[in-house]
C-alpha cells in the first residue's frame, strides 16, 4: 500500500528522547500507517541542531517537517514534552490532526511532584554533564529503573542530546502552559498514562482527560513514564484500539 493511500501517524518524542525510541511502534504500525518519527532539534539523531527555548517553536518545527514531506493530515502521538508540543500543534493546526494521543504528559510544563524540580535538573545537567544527567533521568522513566531491559537503549538515546538542548528543553517546559487551550481541543483525544509515572503525577493527565471535550482515558498498570518501551505490546494494542476504533 502506498503512502498516498494511508493515514500518516506522527510520533513526537519528549525531553532526552529521539526517534529510535519508537522502533517497536514503527514495526507495529508501519503496515497500516505512514509512520513519521521526527527528531526534535538538539535531541536524538538531530543533536547537531540548536534547540528552541519554547514549546511553540518546537511545534512549529514539527509542522515544518511535515510540510516539507507534503503531509497535511495525520494522527498525532506526543510523549512527555512531546505531548506539550502535540497540544500546541492541535492548537495551531486543528484541522490537520485526525486523532490525538497525549501520552505521559500534562497541560503545564512545571510538573508538581516530579522526581525533581526543573531547576534541580538544570543545575545538575550543568554540574554533571549531559551523559550522567541523561542516564539518571532515564532511569526514572522505568518502573524497574536501571534494571529494566529497555533502560540501556533508552539511556543511549538520551545521551545523544546536546548540552544546549538539555538546557533549552527545560526552559521550554518551564515557561509553557496549555491549560487555557484545553477546552478548545475538539480532536478525538486519548490520554494515555502509566500508573507509576514519576514525572507526571495523576492530577496532570486527569486535567487533560476532564477538560478536553472529546477525551478518553487509558491507564497502563505497572508502567512508569516510558510505557511504550516497558510494555510495548500493551501500549501498541491500546494505541491500535484508539486509532482504528470509533470515536
Amino acid at each position: 500500500m502506498s503512502h498516498e493511500n494511508r493515514h500518516s501517524l506522527v510520533f513526537v518524542h519528549g525531553y532526552f528522547g529521539g526517534s529510535p525510541q519508537w522502533a517497536s511502534q514503527c514495526e507495529r504500525f508501519s503496515g497500516d500507517f505512514n509512520v513519521i518519527t521526527p527528531d526534535l532539534p538538539g535531541f536524538g539523531l538531530n543533536s547537531h541542531s540548536d534547540a528552541p527555548e519554547t514549546i511553540t517553536e518546537f511545534a512549529q518545527y514539527v509542522l515544518n517537517e511535515l510540510d516539507q514531506q507534503d503531509i497535511q493530515q495525520f494522527h498525532l502521538v506526543g510523549h512527555s514534552m512531546g505531548g506539550m508540543i502535540a497540544q500546541e500543534i492541535a492548537k495551531f493546526a486543528p484541522t490537520r490532526v485526525g486523532k490525538l494521543v497525549l501520552y505521559g504528559t500534562g497541560p503545564i510544563g512545571i510538573m508538581p511532584g516530579r522526581f525533581e524540580t526543573i531547576e534541580e535538573s538544570r543545575n545538575r545537567v550543568e554540574a554533571d554533564g549531559v551523559q550522567v544527567t541523561a542516564r539518571r533521568i532515564a532511569a526514572k522513566w522505568f518502573f524497574e529503573g536501571e534494571t529494566s531491559k529497555a533502560f540501556e537503549s533508552c539511556a543511549e538515546i538520551a545521551e545523544m542530546a546536546s548540552l544546549q538542548a538539555a538546557q533549552a528543553g527545560l526552559t521550554a517546559m518551564e515557561t509553557w502552559s496549555g491549560v487555557d487551550a484545553l477546552s478548545n481541543i475538539n480532536t478525538p483525544t486519548l490520554v494515555l498514562w502509566g500508573d507509576q509515572d514519576k514525572s507526571y503525577h495523576w492530577p496532570l493527565p486527569e486535567k487533560l482527560w476532564r477538560e478536553i471535550p472529546n477525551a478518553r482515558l487509558s491507564v497502563l498498570a505497572g508502567c512508569s513514564h516510558a510505557a511504550h518501551l516497558e510494555k510495548p505490546a500493551l501500549f501498541n494494542a491500546t494505541l491500535q484500539d484508539f486509532l482504528v476504533g470509533s470515536c
